[in-house]
Parts: C-alpha cells; structure tokens; sequence
C-alpha cells in the first residue's frame, strides 16, 4: 500500500509539472513534431538529467543500489521500432500516455475517450502477438545490461557529465535556432 501512495503522489505532481508546462495542450505536442516547438523535449531531457544527475552520483557512494529499481532488459531493435511507432501515434494524437493522463485529469474529453481505446488497443495487439512476434525477436536480440554506462563499460560518472552537458548543448541551440513557438490561439 505504500508503494501505491507514493505512485500516486508523483503522478499527481508529474502530471502538475506537465500542465504547468503547457504539455497537455494538443499544440505544444504536435509542435515538437513539426520542430516549432521544443518544450516537450526540453521537458523530458530536464527530467533525465535531473534524475541521472539524482540516481548515479548516491549509487557510486553505495546509499542506493539500481537492484530495487527493477531496470528491464535493453532490447535495442524493440525499443527503436517501438519508439518509431509511439511517435508516429503522439503525434498524430497529440499525446503520450503521460499528457493523456494529465489533459484527462483537467477534464479534456479529447484526451480521455481516444486515449482509453489508444491504451487498449495497444494492449490488445501486444496481447495476441507476444508470444508469435515479440518472443521470438527478443531471443535473438537484447542484451543483458541495461544502463547505458554499464553497457559501454564506462565510469557512471563520466557518463552522467557527458549527458549532462550535451543536453546544456542541446537547450543552447534551441533556443539559438529559434525552435520556441509563440503563443497562438491555439495554445
């Protein structure tokens, strides 16, 4: 029951942060995907590093260990194709499940009744093709590390920095290319 608290308290303040950003309005998503607007990049590069920068430096001082976190296996070729496919839908739809989650606690039946089915017809399709399609591909496919510094055998730390400063790169240029939209009426 606690574990279920504690979920619960940061999805209601991911889902604060996510509306507080301006992420559960349709533009600022689909604007991501017409390189207009990099907020939801921005948002969700900020939220790694800030965790990297949390969860690496407390690991390699021996408080935490990664054995609690249940980190799954990385399945290279999957995740690609499936981030191929997750994008395609978010941004045709406008959401990801963490948007949907949010604009449908705002009350957004837009959001609500076409991510219900979007959720279920993924489930759905996972269902009755994982043990013919993903099973088989997994097998040959996947490697058992599933830290990027674990898996390139280099110093967390080290790993952690680099990160940390492309994305500084990455927020400079994007703010040097112009990619923040303006607010429009349909915002």
């Amino acid at each position: 029951m606690e574990k279920f608290i504690y979920a619960l308290v940061l999805g209601i303040l991911f889902g604060f942060a996510l509306n507080k950003a301006g992420l559960t309005r349709y533009a600022k998503v689909a604007g991501q995907f017409r390189f207009v607007d990099m907020t939801v990049l921005k948002f969700m590069l900020t939220a790694l590093v800030v965790t990297a920068v949390g969860l690496y430096p407390l690991r390699e001082l021996g408080l935490i260990t990664f054995e609690g976190l249940q980190i799954p296996e990385t399945y290279i070729v999957g995740n690609l194709v499936g981030g191929l496919i997750f994008g395609i839908g978010m941004s045709l739809a406008g959401f990801c499940p963490g948007t949907m989650a949010a604009g449908a606690g705002e009350g957004k039946l837009d959001y609500l009744i076409p991510g219900f089915f979007g959720f279920l017809t993924g489930a759905v399709l996972l269902g009755l093709t994982y043990m013919q399609v993903v099973m088989p591909i997994k097998k040959l496919l996947f490697s058992e590390s599933a830290v990027i510094p674990d898996l390139w055998n280099v110093n967390a730390i080290l790993a952690v920095i680099v990160f940390a400063l492309m994305a500084l790169v990455l927020f400079y240029l994007i703010d040097r290319m112009g990619w923040q939209r303006k607010q429009t009426k349909l915002d």
